[in-house]
């Protein structure tokens, strides 16, 4: 027997979906992936072979980054390819080669090569990442050809960072790897690889001697080489089922070990799922779990079926996907999800038949598909107890025999159960009491059409009264199911031989036409309530999935108009309530990651909140985490961060088992925690517009204001230095009070072009003069242009000899070093040291001005430079707080970076550091030497 071929009919959703992703990828250039497990392994070559080979055949290739790494094979490809001249970026005084994605858009070739998809752009660029680049010229319909190794997938980052011990801060997202059109394997085993390291086929010898002892160690590359084959084979997999629905395959191709597990309502399905978690890890691959839940085995008692629940829980947290499939066969149902998940092994529990006529699915599956490998897992020595009072007999879903009644009115609902929840329209029959209503009516619903019969017996013909208490078979069914749809056909049938059938008001039957009559009537009447009951659960299921859809759109579109946090707050708790039959708190936490108090009123465990807040994970009721609670606490994970925990109280626990709505409150969960992402970003942005437009107006104010200022601030000084001048001199009293007034213009002037200067820079009206020269010589000028505030101290500078040439502002560094001095004079008593150092550190030059004197206030030292910040709150001394605000300023438009110590080794006292970019001097041309005379 196989599969009716209905089952086997394509998906037309998933085809149309394949026609779409066909016609976007035929609009777009094709990628190319050759993927390794480390540098070394030959992607780059490959690609240049495929390139030149491409080029053989009459096609036109454009390089656009290559990196050869000094690898003379890989140089030797380029021969006679086209390069792409790269594009010149200024970053931190140096001169950087970058792909130039203007120009190939402009030149726009039908295949460009671009090595190093992981590589992040230099600042300026237009896009942070080379695969966004990618990604832009295959919108334009340029085919590239790329290279990735595996530790460049974001996925596998971290696994790779426990490996190897090096976290690679260069990652492409998964997606643009599985959206690719080829994705070529370029492998090389371990030893062949350490060969070629040592041959400096890799790496240049200083640098492959570190790499053998540090990320090319032969554990780490089989390790990285084993992820590499995985993840390739993850991503063909995903080619196989795709072209499997493309070409409408039905029959399952065993490229895959996944296993499907069966799990049913007996004591041993437990075992079951911990015996395939077991096999599945042994054969290292993924799993299934699934419960296929018929109309008779919706019927079970609720004890039975939250068993069910939790057996599919207990698979869900050994890492299976778990899945409630709704069906009238069993095994129908599930060789229908393991064809559309390709799916090869099915794993049961050993059948005992409740009845000699039942078939035990596993012989049923295999006569539905023969070609599937079926597992069957022997029976616990052990078994779990069955529930007291329960009968546990059947087969390894749940025998067939269950309760006969089908009042159940609702696909695991939280709420719609109706064994004594209240539903959305009033209380609710309990369950036992609607069952024998639904037996009643079906009696009396019968006798009734009897008695209505009756009078119009001289004018009907006794088959069209057949077929009236077949309406009433039909009516009984659609309203309460299998059960009283039997009861109402042998009540019809008697009622029809007792009143119609002559002999009248006697069962007695005198001719056997009749016999046929009533077998027919029992047969349609039994065969048409079952087929309504089943078309009523189809319809319930329907309707029920219907509801979680249009209740997720709902609160997708609620949620997109909220701009603050309590309309976030309001809407999800209503939907909440009214999706789930809960009571919802959202808890949000403050600026240090503290969950503020509940509301008045509300009683929760904020300790358990602030664990699941902390961890990203749920705890309380229903999981592994303090499950005693009352209480489930889900967090909110956005994409950036951890929003907010919500806690629920269901009126039902038996909700939270179902693995269906366990999913729509998760998704629930992340449309919350996005809502509340987006509004915390508006509010940053509309704050950092606040800020922006307040320095703005700021900096024009004070640049308006000391421009006015200065004009008169000049004069005042060339008045009050011609008056100490005058020629007679002045008496000697009026001379210091005219010296005084002299140097207090002169202060004041300062602090006029300290706020000009930092209105200009901020403008970025500041033009750099960036040259080559050495540091001792802007030492020197400082101190030179410091000295009248230097009187009092000691000064000693500590230059190496072997520093080499920067390239920097020589005015502007001057005046960061000589604000940094007096700085230190003016917040040291005098006779103290200052001292002005610089060490080379790596690819930068740290140059270090430092005193001995009681240093910076504790917890100040990033404060301390910002605009108008003093060291001191409360001080005499002059200066409005703006020099070590131009000293950030100056430092940072040089690309480094600057910072203060609070008490600094050796002097004791405070010490101000800034760095600046090495880079590469200018070759200096040699002089040739003049012939000698003869």
């Amino acid at each position: 027997m196989s599969i009716p071929h209905d089952s086997q009919r394509p998906d037309p959703d998933a085809l149309l979906a394949q026609v779409q992703a066909r016609e976007r990828r035929a609009a777009r250039g094709k990628l190319r992936i050759y993927f390794g497990a480390s540098a070394g392994v030959g992607k780059t070559y490959a690609m240049l072979a495929a390139a030149r080979k491409l080029q053989l055949e009459g096609n036109e290739v454009l390089v656009g980054v290559v990196e050869t790494h000094g690898r003379s094979e890989t140089a030797a490809m380029l021969a006679g390819l086209e390069v792409l001249p790269p594009r010149a970026v200024e970053h931190r005084g140096r001169t950087l080669a970058e792909f130039d994605l203007d120009a190939a858009l402009e030149r726009h070739p039908p295949l460009i090569l671009m090595d190093e998809l992981a590589h992040s752009n230099a600042p300026g660029s237009r896009h942070p990442k080379r695969w966004q680049d990618v990604e832009e010229l295959r919108d334009a319909g340029i085919d590239v050809l790329t290279t990735v190794n595996v530790q460049h997938l974001e996925s596998l980052n971290d696994v790779v960072g426990g490996i190897t011990g090096i976290r690679v801060g260069e990652t492409v997202p998964d997606t643009v790897f599985d959206q690719a059109d080829e994705v070529v394997l370029v492998d090389l085993p371990a030893d062949e690889l350490l060969a070629r390291l040592k041959s400096g086929k890799v790496y240049q010898a200083p640098q492959a001697e570190r790499a053998s002892k540090n990320f090319f160690r032969k554990g780490n590359l089989i390790a990285l080489r084993e992820l590499a084959l995985r993840r390739t084979a993850d991503r063909i997999e995903d080619d196989v089922r795709a072209y499997r629905v493309e070409q409408s395959i039905a029959d399952i191709w065993k490229t895959g070990a996944a296993l499907l597990a069966c799990v049913g309502p007996n004591p041993g399905a437990e075992h079951t799922v911990r015996s395939t978690a077991r096999l599945a890890g042994q054969l290292g691959t993924d799993w299934h779990a699934i419960y296929v839940e018929t109309p008779a085995l919706q019927k079970l008692p609720a004890a039975r079926r939250e068993q069910i629940l939790r057996t599919l829980k207990l698979a869900e947290d050994l890492g299976a996907t778990t899945a409630v499939v709704p069906g009238r066969d069993v095994a129908l149902a599930a060789v229908e999800y393991a064809r559309s998940h390709n799916l090869s092994k099915f794993v049961l529990g050993r059948s005992r038949s409740s009845w000699p006529w039942q078939t035990p699915h596993i012989k049923r599956l295999a006569r539905y598909a023969p070609d599937l490998d079926l597992v069957e897992i022997g029976a616990a020595s052990i078994e779990a107890p069955a529930n007291p009072g329960k009968n546990s007999t059947g087969t390894a879903w749940g025998a067939d025999a269950a309760a006969d009644a089908d009042h159940a009115d609702g696909y695991g609902e939280p709420g719609n159960d109706v064994r004594g929840a209240p539903g959305a329209s009033g209380v609710r029959l309990p369950w036992q009491q609607q069952r024998a209503t639904g037996y009643a009516v079906a009696v009396v619903s019968s006798i009734a059409i009897a008695l209505a019969a009756m009078p119009l017996l001289a004018w009907l013909d006794l088959a069209n009264i057949a077929m009236l208490f077949l309406l009433g078979v039909l009516l009984t069914a659609v309203r309460f199911g299998r059960g009283p749809s039997v009861v109402a056909t042998c009540v019809s049938v008697a009622c029809f031989d007792f009143f119609f059938v002559t002999p009248r008001f006697d069962f007695a039957v005198s001719d056997f036409q009749y016999v046929i009559t009533f077998m027919v009537m029992l047969a349609v009447g039994l065969i048409t309530g079952h087929l309504t009951s089943g078309l009523r659960f189809q319809a319930r299921v329907a309707a029920q999935r219907e509801k979680r859809s249009r209740s997720l759109y709902e609160f997708a579109r609620e949620l997109s108009g909220a701009l603050q946090t309590e309309q976030i707050f309001d809407t999800t708790r209503l939907f909440i309530e009214n999706a789930f039959r809960a009571r919802a708190t959202l808890l949000l936490p403050d600026a240090d990651g503290r969950l503020l108090p509940p509301p008045a009123g509300v009683t929760l465990d904020v300790g358990i909140a602030q664990w699941a807040f902390d961890n990203a994970e749920s705890a309380g009721l229903g999981t592994d985490t303090l499950p005693a609670s009352a209480l489930f606490y889900l967090p909110l994970v956005a994409p950036m961060r951890t929003r907010g925990v919500l806690a629920i109280e269901p009126l039902r626990q038996r909700w939270l088992l179902i693995p269906e709505q366990r999913q729509q409150l998760d998704t629930f969960a992340a449309l919350a925690a996005i809502a509340l992402e987006r509004v915390h970003y508006i509010e940053v942005a509309q704050n950092a517009l606040v800020n922006m437009e307040s320095e703005r107006l700021r900096n024009s104010l004070l640049a308006a204001l000391s421009h006015d200022v200065r004009t008169p601030l000049t004069s005042l000084v060339g008045l009050s230095e011609a008056l100490a001048g005058a020629k007679p001199p002045l008496p000697d009293a009026q001379r210091e009070v005219a010296v005084a007034l002299h140097d207090e213009a002169l202060r004041m002037s300062a602090m006029v072009t300290n706020l000009l200067d930092m209105a200009r820079i901020q403008s970025g009206e500041v033009k750099f003069n960036l040259q080559w020269q050495p540091l001792e010589e802007v030492v020197g000028s400082a101190l030179r242009a410091s000295g009248s505030q230097l009187q009092s101290h000691h000064v000693r500078t500590e230059l190496p000899h072997h520093l080499p040439l920067l390239r920097y502002d020589a005015v502007l560094i001057e005046r960061v070093l000589a604000n940094l001095v007096e700085n230190a004079a003016k917040y040291t008593p005098p006779g103290s040291t200052i001292a002005i150092g610089a060490a080379l550190h790596g690819q930068w030059i740290n140059i270090t001005v430092a005193d001995d004197g009681p240093g910076l206030p504790p917890g100040r030292e990033e404060a301390i430079f910002e605009k108008f910040t003093r060291g001191e709150r409360e001080s005499a001394k002059p200066g409005v707080g703006l020099g070590l605000a131009i000293c950030r300023a100056i430092v940072e438009a040089h690309g480094g970076r600057i910072s203060a110590t609070a008490h600094a080794a050796p002097l004791g006292g405070a010490a101000f550091t800034f760095t600046l970019p090495l880079g590469t001097p200018p070759a200096m041309p040699e002089l040739e030497a003049e012939p000698e005379t003869p």
